[in-house]
């Protein structure tokens, strides 16, 4: 049998995105609602793994070790356990071009293949743009937490933060809607 998954980035969607980058352990700032929205996708049995983007290690403002602790820190402080965490320490600007980094759907390939998971039960939550097109083109369904940024790729929902897309995602699953 395979797994259902919801793929989550993470500066924005799980944390304040307010910082350059979130890599201190003192700046990270849980979104309002998070704990309770992990909570309820673990109780639907969903895996949660982290897809995010980490163009800071690729300038050398920080390390591979410190977004390793901050995820360890943010399961600390939700309570719940995130089942993995893909990054991309790449940017174009300042290291080669990666198929890992999203807008491609490599990471979340990645993940779909270790943990044997099903795309048609499985989402991509994210803020941005790229988060849309990495889901679409991995076959799962998006949600995009709106913000200002212009909609270019149509989402398949949109959500104003992480717990109201954990209740549509509960929802659909119950109620076969979706």
């Amino acid at each position: 049998m395979k797994n259902k998954c919801v793929f989550l980035d993470r500066d924005g969607v799980l944390n304040a995105d307010e910082q350059y980058y979130t890599y201190r352990l003192e700046d990270v700032i849980l979104l309002d609602g998070v704990p309770e929205a992990l909570r309820l996708l673990k109780e639907a049995g969903y895996l949660l793994i982290v897809i995010t983007n980490q163009a800071g290690i690729a300038k050398g403002d920080y390390e591979a070790a410190d977004v390793r602790a901050v995820h360890q820190l943010m399961q600390e402080l939700c309570g719940v356990t995130l089942d993995d965490l893909y990054f991309s320490p790449h940017h174009p600007d300042y290291s080669s071009q990666s198929l890992r980094r999203k807008p491609d759907s490599l990471m979340i390939e990645k993940a779909m293949a270790k943990h044997r998971i099903d795309p048609a039960q499985s989402w991509m939550i994210g803020d941005r743009m790229s988060d849309v097109e990495a889901g679409k083109k991995a076959g799962v369904r998006t949600v995009l937490i709106r913000k200002s940024e212009d909609v270019s790729s149509e989402p398949d929902f949109q959500a104003a933060d992480l717990l109201t897309a954990a209740k549509l995602i509960t929802s659909s699953v119950e109620t076969d809607s979706v």
